[in-house]
């Protein structure tokens, strides 16, 4: 009898170890490029992994996440007040306009010959027409702050031009993986320079005088 719980109880945690459908907070294991997403934003904004699915679980669609956190820190109230406004069918610029912010706050300075057609070229083009004391009359649509935000969260949080972010959104990439190839490339970045410093020590010590 002891011997078939042991193996009962083997079978089982094998199962449970190897299957794709383990899940952590709601995330599958799977789905790195996600995972990578939620890590990233919790660093930016300084918050648990454990608020940023709460917010996801509250219905709020990933890309939108970090609005929630960037309007939450400059209106500063908690991240769950701006949930329930939006939750209330208020756009993200009435959300703005009810903390007495103005939509300056989600201006990215880039270089003007990047911001041509979409899915910038329209936001950019309210304030390239505008002088910037009327910014405030600004109307945004979601999708433009949503771009907007996930740009200045991207590019700050990898130290990246936002021109490189603004390039891979216009070819129709999420900012899921956007995340995910310019987190690879600051990683292969690194450890292309660990190499070379690396060469140059191994160079260095072959320069010594012979006994």
């Amino acid at each position: 009898m002891h011997i078939l719980f042991v193996l009962f109880t083997f079978i089982f945690l094998s199962v449970g170890f190897n299957s794709e459908a383990t899940v952590d907070m709601g995330i599958s294991i799977g789905d790195e490029g996600l995972r990578s997403f939620y890590l990233a934003i919790g660093d930016y904004y300084r918050v648990p992994e454990r608020e940023v699915i709460v917010i996801k679980k509250r219905h709020i669609p990933d890309e939108e996440i970090p609005v929630v956190f960037f309007i939450a820190k400059r209106a500063r109230v908690k991240p769950a007040t701006i949930i329930d406004l939006r939750l209330r069918g208020k756009t993200w610029i009435d959300i703005t306009l009810h903390y007495g912010l103005s939509p300056e706050i989600f201006y990215v300075p880039v270089k003007e010959t990047v911001v041509v057609g979409p899915p910038y070229g329209k936001a950019y083009g309210y304030y390239k027409k505008k002088p910037r004391k009327e910014w405030k009359k600004i109307v945004l649509g979601d999708d433009d702050v949503i771009n907007l935000v996930n740009l200045r969260f991207i590019s700050a949080h990898y130290n990246n031009p936002p021109e490189k972010v603004i390039q891979l959104r216009e070819q129709g990439k999420t900012f899921i993986v956007i995340n995910e190839e310019i987190k690879k490339g600051k990683k292969g970045e690194k450890e292309k320079i660990k190499s070379k410093g690396e060469g140059k020590e191994d160079k260095g010590k072959g320069k010594g005088k012979k006994d």
